[in-house]
């Protein structure tokens, strides 16, 4: 698992290898969220619900197992210890931190990328709610709600870094 950006090298790849360039590349930017901040900057919320940049990484755990493990390999939520309702994924306990979060999100997207290669992106994922869709329904779902997090994730980080460097003066 390479912690370089992808996108930019593939620029004419396979429409397998710019899908998967763009995954990785927002797994990277959610990562990246808890860039610079402590434990308890992380979990610090500045708006009304459970959303922190701790728990944006959180959740980012859940969506690549729900997505990857769940309904394209079909096990199920209670075996993989998720919550049936995705806004418990953000639900922090005393035993997350920065490192046990990143380490959990890192071996999750690995897994994912090890079921995902056992298919083509026309194969259909046939364990979800919503119906078959296919791999690449997947990936494309997965880019636009790991952007939409970073993007969460990136001003909450911007305001708390902001507000520790005004209170020091």
């Amino acid at each position: 698992m390479s912690d370089d950006y992808l996108s930019e090298q593939r620029l004419t790849g396979t429409e397998r290898e710019q899908l998967e360039a763009f995954l990785h590349d927002n797994r990277l930017e959610i990562v990246g969220v808890l860039h610079g901040l402590t434990d308890e900057q992380a979990r610090r919320r500045l708006v009304p619900s459970l959303t922190t940049p701790l728990a944006l990484v959180k959740h980012a755990i859940f969506v690549e197992k729900v997505w990857f493990h769940v309904s394209l390999a079909g096990r199920s939520r209670e075996e993989l210890g998720l919550p049936e309702d995705a806004h418990d994924s953000f639900v922090l306990t005393d035993d997350d931190t920065i490192a046990s979060v990143v380490q959990d999100y890192r071996t999750a997207w690995a897994e994912a990328d090890e079921i995902a290669a056992a298919y083509g992106l026309d194969d259909l994922a046939v364990h979800n709610r919503r119906g078959p869709l296919t791999l690449r329904w997947i990936y494309v779902h997965m880019v636009e709600e790991l952007a939409r997090h970073a993007g969460h994730g990136d001003i909450l980080r911007e305001q708390i870094l902001a507000l520790d460097s005004d209170f020091r003066g």
